[in-house]
């Protein structure tokens, strides 16, 4: 069967966008390589914590940042401090409210390649059904077929309600929460 010249084009472009976005698709997260940290102070100890179950949906390719997304979900309820006293105290409404607001969610709006295996992800992250437009400055780093994501965001307690009533006094517990994350993924493309 012989197709005209432009036909070949369309159908030799049409299956490589498929296959892009298949390579794209195979992007996964390696949970157990993976972990999402937080610190806050109360009274001006640090208090180390970290979330048990996050999720991410990552279609990255340092070639076509325009068109690369990131979504990334973190149960509320898996957050930890390592005490059965304060872990039993942040699902309630004062904290997370984790029977509201199940999950909090970060998604990609536009990623910014500075150099050097360094990006700024902007985003909408909303917790406890608040948004708030965030900018994450992410590092990747390759080893073989794995390529890690590590990064710091600080945020505000209170912008997301996080600490209500009483707990919004900040003497007692600061409003500064340190987020560190390192994301382990497979799939992504050579930066």
């Amino acid at each position: 069967m012989n197709l005209s010249p432009s036909l070949s084009r369309l159908v030799l472009g049409a299956a490589l966008a498929v296959g892009a976005q298949a390579a794209m698709a195979q992007q996964q997260l390696v949970p157990a390589q993976s972990e999402v940290q937080f610190t806050a102070r109360q009274m001006g100890v640090p208090l180390e914590g970290h979330f048990k179950k996050f999720d991410a949906k990552v279609t990255f390719d340092p070639a076509k940042l325009d068109t690369s997304k990131i979504q990334f979900t973190v149960d509320t309820g898996s957050a930890t401090l390592g005490s059965r006293e304060t872990d039993a105290e942040l699902p309630k409404p004062t904290w997370f409210n984790v029977p509201k607001f199940p999950q909090a969610q970060f998604e990609s709006t536009a990623i910014k390649a500075l150099g050097g295996g360094k990006f700024e992800v902007a985003g909408k992250l909303t917790i406890k059904g608040t948004p708030q437009n965030v900018v994450v400055p992410v590092t990747l780093t390759q080893n073989g077929p794995t390529t890690t994501a590590t990064g710091t965001l600080p945020i505000k307690r209170l912008a997301f309600k996080i600490g209500e009533n009483e707990w919004a006094d900040t003497s007692m517990v600061a409003d500064d929460v340190t987020v560190k994350f390192k994301l382990a993924l497979t799939g992504v493309a050579k930066i």
